[in-house]
């Protein structure tokens, strides 16, 4: 749920495309993770970035939603795979 500065909801317009950033710590195990999740959607990813360090790095994954309850439950599925350490 989005809030503006007035505190009301932003009315999104359905089916609209909407990006999932996913973090974790290896890239083939992300894709695996996404491939799994999103299964027979058409889906973009691509390299968002990584971790000074190296240890983490983000996939953006872009893909149309249906519904309010279709975005939180692909968040959840992404945010619920042992592959994936945090959503955006």
């Amino acid at each position: 749920m989005l809030l503006n500065q007035c505190k009301r909801k932003v009315e999104l317009e359905y089916p609209c495309p909407w990006v999932y950033k996913i973090i974790g710590r290896e890239q083939e195990e992300l894709r695996a993770a996404i491939a799994e999740v999103v299964q027979a959607r058409e889906c973009l990813v691509s390299l968002s970035n990584s971790s000074s360090g190296g240890k983490y790095l983000c996939l953006d994954v872009e893909l149309v939603v249906v519904s309010s309850e279709d975005r939180e439950a692909q968040y959840l599925a992404f945010k619920d795979h042992p592959a994936v350490v945090m959503v955006l």
